[in-house]
Order: structure tokens, then C-alpha cells, then sequence
């Protein structure tokens, strides 16, 4: 019999009268090579340790291992459905996919793939140029309609675009990259989502794994890991600079008794309580480490120390490369 959470974890409400979730979350594109190989048999493992230990809110998208992701995902809660608020996106593989009648093709292959009737939050991945705004979530909401959505959300998007798409149908939430590495959302999209009342869904809240302090050197990114060609932040001289603004999260870290990756997520998490970060990882000891700092959060001074230790702009390099940035709403 599966152990059940011992506690449960701090909750923040996703869009209003949204479900609740824990304060922690948990991405799962990492599960589908993207960094590198992982085993499914592990990963089930993960997924299900995730609901022991209270983190309920998953991740997943279409887009992720062209499917595989949704698979194994929905495999690995089938038994336990009615714990998890499940998450996933379409529309991230390339224009035209807002598309009304696409939207719902969309939806009914990755309910195909995942094993189940509805999903608790569906987002547009990408920002589909060819087709307002208005037609794409007029789709998803014809979605809530028909009970195979029960709440929708947007990725990548600007506060302008927000604000037409809430116009349509109330938007429950935004994902977002946001760390301290990349702190775009605070001049203009969240004070835009804090005025409508939409949850910020932080996605690499761990710089994509190089603020957790595993690469010190560019050659500890191994072959066939995507930040070697997806995201320039993470290459040459972008990636050597980066890496040196890691000595201020060392520093910080041996002062309090907590890991970088602690620190990083932390400060994410003392955002406010519309912010609910989505850290991926493949290993269990991680995630014992991740909701370390649900459990002890930081005191306010060392959060406001990293945030004047990692002003906005503090990293170099685009986030994604410039195919990818073409799909960027900004």
C-alpha cells in the first residue's frame, strides 16, 4: 500500500476558486531526455515518492519527449488521480497550433495519452502568432464546457496578451521562467497577473540546474544535454560568466547552513503566495532536499540579500536559442 504525506505541505490557491496546492510543485520535462537519458522505472518511482511526500501539483506538456512524457506521467498516477492537480500544455511545436479545431484535437490526445477524462489546468505552451489570442482560449474554454479542462492557462505570454485572453475567459495561471536568474516577470507581467488575480507558475526556478552549484566547469554539461544547444545562457562565454555568480550563492550558503539550490529555490518560493515554483529533478535525494526549504523557509534577510546579490539582468544570454525566442511573446 502506498505511504501516504506524514504532513501536509503549505497551500497556494491556483487562479480564484482554483484548486489548492502545495507551496512546491514539481516539473517533469526532465523525465523525457531532455538532460540526458532517464530511466521510466525510476521516474515512475519519483513521480509516486512526489505524491508520499505531499507534492501534488505535476507538470507535464505534449511537447515533452513528443508524448512520452504524458505517458508516463499518467501512468505513474493512475491510482491515485484524485490526489494530484495535473497540468499540461499544447501548442509548443510551432505556429498555427492555436488553432480552434487544434486546440481540441489537442486535448483529446493527451487525455488519450495520459489515461484520463480531464485535466485540472491546461495551458497554451507558446503564443500561436497566426491566430488571436481571443479564438485560442475561446477553444480552451469550450474545453471547461465540455468537463475536459477545469481550468486554463498561458506560458510565455505578455501582460498585454494576458489581459485580452482574461477578457475571453478567467485565466487561473501563468508559467513563466523565473529565478534569480531570470526575474523578467516583475516589470510588467506580475503586476499585471497580481491585478487579475492569476497564480505565477515559476518554471527553472533553479536556473535549469546551474544554480543547484552540479556545474561548476562548461564541460560538466554532458553530451546530448539540451543546455548545449537550446539555451545560449549556457554556452561560451555566456555560460563562464554565469557560472562565476555562482561563488555568490557559496558564500551565502556556508554562512546559513543551506545548499545553493536551497537558497535559489527559496527565494523563489518568498516571492509571495501567488508565486508556486515547479522544480524538476530525476534523483530522490533532491527532492528530499527541495522540501527541506518548504519546511524551513528562509529568513527575510537572506532573502532580500540574494535578491540584491542577483539583481534583474545579473545573467548573461538569451534563454532560449533564436528559433525558440521567435515563439517568445514579449
Amino acid at each position: 500500500m502506498a505511504e501516504r504525506p506524514a504532513e501536509r505541505l503549505p497551500q497556494r490557491r491556483i487562479g480564484s476558486g482554483g484548486p489548492e496546492v502545495g507551496v512546491l510543485g514539481y516539473g517533469a520535462m526532465g523525465l523525457s531526455g531532455v538532460y540526458g537519458a532517464a530511466d521510466d522505472a525510476e521516474s515512475t518511482r519519483l513521480l509516486r515518492r512526489l505524491l508520499d511526500l505531499g507534492v501534488t501539483h505535476i507538470d507535464t506538456a505534449d511537447a515533452y519527449g513528443d508524448g512520452h512524457n504524458e505517458r508516463l506521467v499518467g501512468a505513474a498516477i493512475a491510482e491515485r488521480r484524485d490526489e494530484v492537480v495535473l497540468a499540461t500544455k499544447f501548442g509548443a511545436q510551432r505556429e498555427g497550433l492555436g488553432r480552434p479545431e487544434y486546440v481540441r484535437e489537442a486535448i483529446d490526445a493527451s487525455l488519450g495519452r495520459l489515461g484520463l477524462d480531464h485535466v485540472d489546468l491546461y495551458y497554451l505552451h507558446r503564443l500561436d502568432p497566426t491566430t488571436p489570442i481571443e479564438d485560442t482560449v475561446g477553444a480552451m474554454a469550450e474545453l471547461v464546457a465540455a468537463g475536459k479542462v477545469r481550468h486554463i492557462g498561458l506560458s510565455e505570454i505578455s501582460a498585454a496578451t494576458l489581459r485580452r485572453a482574461h477578457a475571453v475567459h478567467p485565466i487561473a495561471a501563468v508559467q513563466q521562467e523565473y529565478s534569480l536568474f531570470t526575474r523578467d516577470p516583475e516589470e510588467s507581467l506580475l503586476p499585471a497577473m497580481r491585478e487579475l488575480g492569476v497564480v505565477l507558475v515559476a518554471y527553472s526556478p533553479l536556473g535549469r540546474g546551474v544554480l543547484t552549484g552540479t556545474f561548476r566547469r562548461p564541460e560538466d554539461i554532458p553530451e546530448g544535454d539540451a543546455r548545449r544547444s537550446r539555451y545560449p545562457r549556457f554556452t561560451g562565454a555566456n555560460l563562464e560568466h554565469n557560472l562565476g555568480l555562482l561563488e555568490r550563492l557559496d558564500a551565502l550558503a556556508a554562512e546559513t547552513g543551506r545548499t545553493p539550490a536551497q537558497l535559489a529555490l527559496g527565494w523563489v518560493m518568498a516571492q509571495g503566495d501567488d508565486v508556486i515554483p515547479i522544480p524538476g529533478t530525476r534523483r530522490m535525494s533532491n527532492l528530499e532536499a527541495n522540501l527541506a526549504v518548504v519546511r524551513e523557509p528562509l529568513a527575510p534577510d537572506v532573502v532580500r540579500r540574494l535578491g540584491e546579490l542577483f539583481p534583474p539582468g545579473v545573467a548573461v544570454g538569451d534563454r532560449y536559442n533564436e528559433r525558440m525566442m521567435r515563439r517568445l511573446d514579449r
